[in-house]
């Protein structure tokens, strides 16, 4: 008989004094009889799953392996393979059946899983802490490493446990909760609501609105949706995965079946409770300064919180005119809509982001757009006064300036004479329309002098240009005695 541990006492085994390996006192048994007793339940209905296509089941983990037969279809079935040598189809006594659990148990060594002490002998006799380890060993392998799962870098999967693969692909597939474990994170099954949901939007759209202090009512919710739906089976009860005692191997014998799970057509999503001011903004394209006349200003609106809606975006500029913004969903795990938008003129915009018809967080923005800065690089200038030779002491000369097509600037001009000083050359600048301006000087000295032309603050285009001045007729200051 099983007692309430899930071990079953020797004497309900009618194998007589082979059983060596059993527990003996009442005291063994119960030392962690409820987490055992999730497990082998866990673990039983997790080989029945794959058992049912082959029309066998196990009621009993403990005995059912013991003839060998059992494990083999099992193994057949989770390898699509056949056995390597013959076994014994009707194992009346107990040498065929320890020579058909060798054939299993030779299998699994050549296709390279490890079994660390156990043989045959362990399971024909039951010893239910070694059948408990060979089938969680067969779970890691058939369940946790051997799929392909979507969503997943197959270069990070392969430097991974399986238990970092497993939780990896859970937090990427719910990002909005921290999920860091296999057993005190499921505990009011919230996350089960959250997964499913993730896994379909809308199957569990008000996971994050249940009662923490109802977790059977949240994980059968959660499980039921995910059996009918995704087709994940629950190889573990609603019960057992919120009670404290769980461990991590029945849990992530259960989470194991989602990377796989697909919609059924015909499932019952229902819209999320939209919660739009749980979406919110962020980038330069909102911040109150820093956004230029004709530079396209970006931001990000992120709704994952918010439900399923539309994402509209205006921007009304300080004429009171309204355009609406370029809004393009990334299709990411946290939902998010990339939105640019090229302010046409200085001044206070207000910028409006509504999710499903509704001001998000913090909406309208104010922004304020300054004047573009000018492109120094797309500035010339040339004209006599530029030339390297050429130019007169005590005679006027000049250079014009093209800024079209540079943006917004001011034009400087700074002469240094020979002696390296910027203040004894005047400088006159006229703007002749056309977005051309013409510098007009006079050099004092002869000598070599450096002419830095300057736009919105930035050298243009070959400045600065040295300029060679001859001596001039008549009065004039010299850079050295004669």
């Amino acid at each position: 008989m099983i007692n309430n541990s899930g071990y079953s006492e020797a004497a309900g085994l009618g194998l007589g004094d082979e059983v060596d390996d059993m527990p003996s006192t009442e005291k063994d048994l119960a030392e962690d009889a409820p987490w055992k007793k999730i497990q082998q339940n866990t673990f039983t209905r997790w080989c029945n799953e794959h058992l049912k296509c082959v029309g066998k089941r196990l009621t009993d983990l403990q005995r059912d392996l013991s003839d060998g037969l059992r494990l083999i279809a099992l193994l057949e079935v989770l390898s699509q393979k056949r056995m390597y040598r013959k076994f014994h189809p009707r194992p009346n006594f107990r040498q065929m059946k320890l020579e058909n659990v060798s054939v299993a148990l030779e299998f699994l060594e050549r296709e390279h899983i490890k079994l660390v002490s156990i043989d045959s002998k362990a399971i024909v006799d039951g010893n239910l802490k070694l059948i408990l380890g060979l089938i969680w060993t067969l779970i890691l392998h058939y369940s946790i490493s051997m799929p392909m799962w979507e969503d997943e870098d197959d270069e990070d999967a392969r430097k991974q446990t399986p238990k970092q693969r497993l939780l990896g692909w859970i937090q990427n597939k719910v990002p909005q909760l921290p999920i860091t474990n296999f057993n005190r994170d499921w505990q009011d099954g919230k996350a089960l609501g959250a997964l499913v949901d993730n896994c379909a939007p809308g199957l569990c759209p008000d996971w994050e609105a249940w009662d923490p202090n109802q977790p059977v009512e949240n994980a059968r919710e959660a499980m039921q949706q995910a059996d009918d739906w995704l087709g994940v089976p629950q190889v573990i009860a609603p019960e057992e995965i919120v009670d404290p005692n769980v461990d991590e191997h029945s849990v992530m014998t259960y989470l194991s079946q989602f990377p796989k799970a697909k919609l059924k057509p015909g499932a019952p999503v229902r819209s999320k409770q939209l919660n739009p001011k749980k979406a919110i903004a962020y980038g330069p394209g909102i911040e109150p300064h820093g956004n230029t006349v004709l530079q396209p200003a970006h931001f990000t609106v992120q709704t994952v919180d918010a439900g399923m809606g539309e994402v509209l975006v205006y921007i009304e500029d300080p004429e009171g005119h309204t355009e609406e913004a370029k809004v393009v969903p990334n299709n990411d795990k946290n939902r998010t809509y990339a939105v640019s938008y090229v302010p046409k003129v200085a001044g206070l915009h207000k910028v409006t982001v509504l999710f499903a018809g509704q001001n998000i967080e913090r909406s309208p923005f104010e922004v304020n757009v300054g004047m573009a800065l000018g492109d120094a690089n797309k500035v010339s200038a040339r004209g006599p006064g530029l030339e390297p030779v050429g130019n007169v002491a005590n005679k006027p000369t000049y250079f014009d300036i093209y800024t079209a097509g540079a943006g917004t600037g001011d034009v400087a001009v700074v002469i240094v004479d020979p002696q390296g000083r910027r203040d004894t050359v005047e400088v006159a600048l006229e703007d002749k329309g056309d977005s051309t301006f013409r510098c007009t000087y006079r050099p004092v000295m002869e000598g070599p002098h450096t002419v830095h032309v300057a736009f919105a603050g930035a050298p243009i285009t070959r400045s600065p240009f040295s300029v060679h001045v001859a001596e001039g007729k008549g009065p004039s200051f010299h850079s050295h005695p004669h």
